[in-house]
């Protein structure tokens, strides 16, 4: 990436600064950072001309109050001189992924999406799911828009194509067939069930249907399903009925609705409505629909949907595989640098169009109808959490409707593996993507003490809270515990200067552990209960069984870390193979820990100099 140009203005913000900006910048293609007062950046822009394009934030009157805002939030700019106008759409997007800016239309849901892969690395090759970087040696197919969808295929293609899908030491390991291939799941190759040749036969007719050649393929699965017919072997007939109905099952995984007239492409439909958007992403790919998936991109409310489209599909492009052909339901504003940049990220040609008539507006109709469904189902789900939020307000006596509740809970075992966490809720409900969780590290903490590990735990999350001004602070903190742990906590943040930002409130369980009676406890409040049944006490109580369960699966989690962790992890020098002789010489790593130096050098493939090394390590 070009390095920022950096320029000294002499006004200190707001149009005045932009304007001093501008005197100096040149008639070239880039890209500009806007900044606030704390060099947090407020807005990413691109420009076939810069000057031109910047100056227009000089005219202060004719932008809409959110412009004017930023405008006036403006203390810096940085400048990035560019190559050509698509080099700047590809940088921009590049930006606005990485930095987030307030101001800018951002893709919030941007996850991978999960490919089947066919692995060659081993003569039986293996069929799995793959979802990250695409470095393993194979073939993958996709993408798919959901585990779901990549799951149901692969079920489909075993019944039909009958693939192993074990690890390669499972394989190794094998005397006699598994389950898998007693339901006719899995031809078996690992005990020679069938040989790699008649193998690799079967990997080779899931490929051709993976890659568009159904139709072939089935004509000759009928045929030789007639022939073994014909020559009453009704068996081997059966096997390749079956195969033919679950080809015919993997064909309409999502709905059926498989193109005629493209083979690779994505249909792209938005729909907009109370201030929020849905794009719905269809994926076509060797004329087999793989599924389709939600995206609810930030966006102010003057946005317009080829605007909100046109930015979401150079943010979505950037980690994932270009089809050859997109369809889109909107015309868009920068239709033809898109494409260009497109076409230069897949090093081919990529169209983007918009559909008038026939199947392929058909398919985009149709993407813009699931968008419209999508959305309705968000803002019911949003006014819904809303209503609830306002009755939590009502009952926490709080001043205003909070946005940002943090729910904390810790998890252990009589001290040992012990883990905090907190969960997020909010106007759009959990936002498990928030979630954290925290290993207790302080060497003063007494092995079970809850108030220390809560004291700990405030003090780690509210001292970031207070370095980093990017981050959002919770309007409501929900401890679960009594008052005990309420004290603890406000002891801790007392320490840390902080007062009046945040309302903490403890949740008890009630008399014999009875969900329904908890107590309240706030700072400054004498204790209260709500009255049973009411949606805000279900709501707090749910926050905090969401809490717990994510603080109890972590410290399982680490539980079963440390349970498959061996002592002999950590030595230099010690690998697989030497372990292993260690643990078989002496019985186990204990014992490996109180040996000599002369017994440890008697074991087979340890020299004098390692046996030293092992002793040293547990005689520190």
């Amino acid at each position: 990436m070009p390095a920022p140009e950096s320029i000294t203005p002499k006004a200190e913000y707001g149009p005045a600064l932009i304007a001093d900006f501008v005197s100096r910048l040149p008639h070239k293609p880039g890209v500009y950072r806007m900044f606030d007062e704390n060099q947090n950046v407020l807005y990413v822009g691109k420009a076939k001309d810069l000057r031109k394009r910047v100056s227009a934030y000089t005219k202060y009157e004719r932008h809409t109050i959110r412009i004017q805002r930023m405008i006036r939030a403006t203390h810096d700019m940085e400048f990035v001189i560019c190559g050509s106008e698509t080099e700047a759409l590809l940088l921009e997007a590049s930006l606005i992924k990485r930095l987030k800016p307030r101001y800018n239309i951002l893709l919030r849901d941007d996850k991978s999406f999960p490919y089947i892969l066919v692995r060659k690395t081993h003569p039986a090759a293996r069929i799995m799911k793959h979802r990250g970087a695409r470095n393993i040696k194979g073939d993958y197919y996709g993408p798919f828009a959901s585990a779901q969808s990549v799951n149901r295929t692969l079920d489909t293609l075993q019944r039909a194509f009958r693939l192993r899908n074990c690890t390669d030491s499972k394989y190794e390991s094998r005397t006699r067939p598994c389950m898998l291939h007693q339901i006719k799941r899995c031809a078996a190759p690992c005990t020679g069930e069938v040989t790699l040749e008649e193998y690799g036969y079967l990997i080779g007719d899931a490929q051709d249907f993976l890659t568009g050649k159904s139709d072939k393929l089935r004509k000759r699965l009928q045929g030789q399903m007639a022939e073994e017919s014909s020559n009453l072997n009704f068996e081997k007939a059966a096997e390749y009925r079956d195969r033919l109905q679950a080809m015919a099952q993997v064909s309409t995984v999502s709905g059926g609705i498989n193109p005629e007239t493209f083979s690779d492409g994505d249909v792209i439909g938005i729909h907009s409505d109370g201030g929020q958007s849905c794009i719905q992403v269809f994926f076509f790919r060797s004329g087999l629909n793989w599924g389709n998936s939600s995206h609810f991109p930030r966006h102010s409310k003057d946005e317009s949907p080829a605007q909100i489209v046109d930015a979401f599909m150079a943010q979505f492009y950037l980690n994932k595989p270009i089809p050859k052909e997109i369809f889109v339901s909107e015309d868009l504003p920068n239709h033809e640098i898109l494409e260009k940049g497109l076409s230069e990220r897949a090093a081919s040609n990529v169209k983007i169009s918009k559909p008038l008539r026939g199947e392929k507006k058909m398919l985009v109709t149709r993407a813009v109808k699931n968008a419209q469904e999508a959305l309705a189902r968000k803002l019911s789900e949003t006014a819904s959490q809303g209503r609830l939020l306002k009755q939590v307000q009502e009952a926490l006596e709080l001043e205003e409707t909070p946005n940002r509740i943090e729910v904390y809970d810790n998890s252990h075992i009589q001290g040992t593996n012990a883990v905090g966490a907190f969960i997020v809720a909010g106007p759009e409900g959990l936002q498990r993507k928030q979630y954290r969780t925290f290993n207790i590290k302080d060497e003063d903490t007494e092995p079970g003490d809850d108030y220390g590990m809560m004291r700990e735990v405030f003090r780690r999350r509210f001292t970031r809270l207070m370095k980093d001004d990017s981050l959002e602070w919770p309007d409501v903190v929900l401890i679960d515990g009594g008052k005990g742990q309420l004290s603890s906590v406000v002891e801790a943040l007392d320490e840390l200067g902080v007062t009046s930002r945040t309302t903490l409130v403890a949740i008890a369980k009630g008399p014999d552990r009875n969900a329904g009676r908890e107590t309240f406890f706030m700072p400054g409040r004498t204790q209260f209960t709500l009255p049973p049944k009411t949606p805000a006490l279900y709501y707090l109580q749910r926050l905090r069984d969401e809490a717990h369960r994510f603080a109890i699966g972590t410290h399982r989690a680490k539980r079963k870390k440390q349970m498959k962790a061996s002592p002999l992890d950590g030595i230099s020098g010690v690998g697989a193979s030497r372990k292993k002789a260690l643990l078989a010489h002496f019985g186990s790593g204990k014992a490996v820990g109180t040996a000599s130096e002369v017994d440890l050098a008697n074991v087979e493939g340890v020299s004098k100099k390692l046996a030293k090394s092992i002793y040293d390590y547990f005689h520190e």
